[in-house]
């Protein structure tokens, strides 16, 4: 039997980017609980092009293959930093692109990061209702981390004392553990 496909996007329009390592993590939790075959992409990779494109036809090559990648994953793990109260602009662009029956049924999980605790609402009122509407399987414990204390690179680094860094790993640790999540479904359906 092969491994599932799990397709992580990020919303992030800079590298480093907090939310992508957020959403990585969340992947890397879920490998640590079953085999699985992890892709890891943001709208950087989709290409100049993405902004441009007005039909699907229209996407850059990269861009093309993101969308075929999310359509085609057993499973998907969505971060976004959190811009004006919302998702990116890019990232609903290149959203817009796919094929909502092709997603019907999978499971997500939903990151986010922000500047501060208010912005963990994005979560709920906009990638909530939006991939709801791909009637995807969302996982009940969507996670977001915000607040300037939060940098990813001393959250990778950080000794295990460390409250900050902590807190991220263990937020990670329980989206992919709570039952009926994500790591779970993957855990069910694909047996290591």
């Amino acid at each position: 039997m092969s491994r599932p496909r799990i397709v992580v996007f990020s919303g992030n329009t800079r590298r480093p980017s907090r939310s992508r390592a957020l959403a990585e993590a969340l992947g890397a939790e879920v490998g640590r609980r079953a085999s699985i075959d992890l892709k890891i992409y943001n709208v950087l990779d989709a290409g100049p092009g993405l902004g441009s494109a007005l039909a699907r036809n229209d996407l850059p090559l990269p861009a093309a293959r993101i969308v075929d990648e999310i359509e085609t994953a057993d499973a998907l793990i969505v971060g976004t930093p959190v811009y004006k109260g919302a998702y990116t602009g890019l990232f609903k662009h290149l959203i817009d692109f796919i094929t909502p029956e092709r997603l019907a049924g999978k499971p997500v999980a939903l990151t986010a990061t922000g500047g501060g605790p208010r912005h963990a609402l994005v979560v709920e009122h906009a990638l909530r209702p939006l991939f709801g509407f791909f009637a995807l399987s969302i996982t009940h414990k969507p996670h977001a981390e915000g607040g300037a204390e939060f940098d990813i690179g001393e959250a990778r680094e950080a000794a295990p004392h460390d409250h900050v860094a902590g807190r991220w790993i263990l937020g990670a640790g329980e989206v992919a553990a709570e039952p009926g999540d994500l790591g779970q479904i993957v855990c069910q359906r694909w047996r290591r």
